[in-house]
Parts: C-alpha cells; sequence; structure tokens
C-alpha cells in the first residue's frame, strides 16, 4: 500500500512549465512588435542651427549629403541622378512617408536644391531639410 502512496506523490510533485512558456513567447512577440527602429542616411552631418527648427517625429526616407557633396541614402553612397529612382522605391514601400534631408552646413546649396527637385519628381512633396535648434 505505501508503494501506490509514493508513486502517485512523485508523479504530483512535477511542475507543469507550459504556461510560463507561453507567457514568455507572448513578451517575446510584444516587444518585437513595439520596438521602433531608428533609421539612419548613413553619414554623420554637422546640421546648420536654425531659431524655428521643429522636432519632427516620424521620418521614412532619410537622405544624407556630407561636406563634400556626396549624396547616401539608407547607408549607401548614391549619384544625384539616382536619387529619383531610389526615392521612388522606397516611396512606393511607404506612400504617406516623408523624406527628410540631412546636409550638412559646408555642402553646397547646389547639390541640395538637386536632391530636392529630385525628390520632388519622385512624386514626394512632403520634404524637410534637417536642422538642428538654435541655442
Amino acid at each position: 500500500m505505501r508503494k501506490r502512496f509514493k508513486k502517485k506523490a512523485a508523479e504530483e510533485a512535477g511542475i507543469d512549465m507550459t504556461p510560463m512558456l507561453d507567457i514568455v513567447f507572448i513578451l517575446l512577440i510584444f516587444f518585437i512588435v513595439t520596438t521602433s527602429f531608428v533609421k539612419e542616411s548613413g553619414i554623420d552631418v554637422n546640421r546648420p542651427s536654425a531659431a524655428t527648427a521643429e522636432k519632427k517625429e516620424r521620418a521614412n526616407i532619410l537622405i544624407g549629403i556630407n561636406e563634400t557633396g556626396e549624396i547616401w541614402i539608407q547607408k549607401r553612397r548614391v549619384d544625384v541622378r539616382s536619387v529619383r529612382a531610389n526615392i521612388e522605391k522606397l516611396h512606393a514601400e511607404n506612400p504617406e512617408g516623408s523624406v527628410v534631408i540631412q546636409s550638412d552646413k559646408a555642402a553646397k546649396t547646389g547639390i541640395l536644391i538637386q536632391v530636392m527637385d529630385q525628390v520632388r519628381l519622385a512624386g514626394v512633396t512632403n520634404v524637410s531639410i534637417a536642422a538642428k535648434m538654435a541655442e
């Protein structure tokens, strides 16, 4: 009779881990879905300051122009002639997105105007130029 009791007690002593694994899996999915990924143009630029600068929360497409006039989109250097094709492709993925141009303050304005023109020719009307807040 004692053998049956010990056998039954040993069976009940185990802990079911299934509910805990379900909770961990759900938390993992929650954190993956709610994570916001930072987008970068691929270069660091010394942005000019402006007294009227406003913080823009969501910029889907970032274009960087460094002091030598190189244009960067999604960590790739591109030619000014291929800006339009790249922006058309990125804008097709997210039609509601906006474009922010991060131009170095030492960059020539001619390159900036050419890039803005190519962005507008690609069909994007929501174009901004990045600046830092004046102190």
